[in-house]
């Protein structure tokens, strides 16, 4: 049993692309389904589908690769914990790497990109960085 699922998420995606994985199988969660749509719509995966492994509900997500190999995913860091939350005004959503890199926010919209929570000029829970 994992304390922090999203935690758990991200680290098997990052040694799955580390590892030059096709695919990664996750357990389902409704967050893990919105994260990986995000990541999807932003490029930095191929394609996410629900399956079934041992019997219980999972996520098979399809790494993306460029050129040699080279994940498109170089890096990803959990910024609120369950020990720690995060949390950041509509004013103080920063962009990540200057621009490069992704900040996953919850908000009272659901999760939504920094971009698109700058928009919106919604603040909320920062989840994790993505560059």
């Amino acid at each position: 049993m994992t304390t922090d699922p999203i935690a758990d998420l991200l680290i098997r995606l990052q040694n799955g692309a580390q590892r030059r994985h096709e695919t990664v199988t996750v357990p389902a969660s409704k967050l893990k389904t919105d994260l990986l749509r995000i990541l999807k719509a932003e490029g930095f995966i191929s394609n996410y589908e629900p399956v079934t492994a041992d019997g219980h509900p999972a996520l098979r997500v399809q790494l993306r690769y460029v050129g040699e190999g080279q994940s498109i995913i170089t890096g990803m860091r959990r910024i609120s914990k369950p020990g720690k939350r995060v949390y950041v005004g509509k004013r103080d959503v920063k962009p990540v790497m200057g621009g490069m890199g992704l900040a996953i926010l919850s908000t009272s919209k659901g999760l939504m990109t920094d971009q698109e929570s700058r928009r919106a000029s919604l603040g909320g829970e920062v989840v994790c960085h993505v560059w």
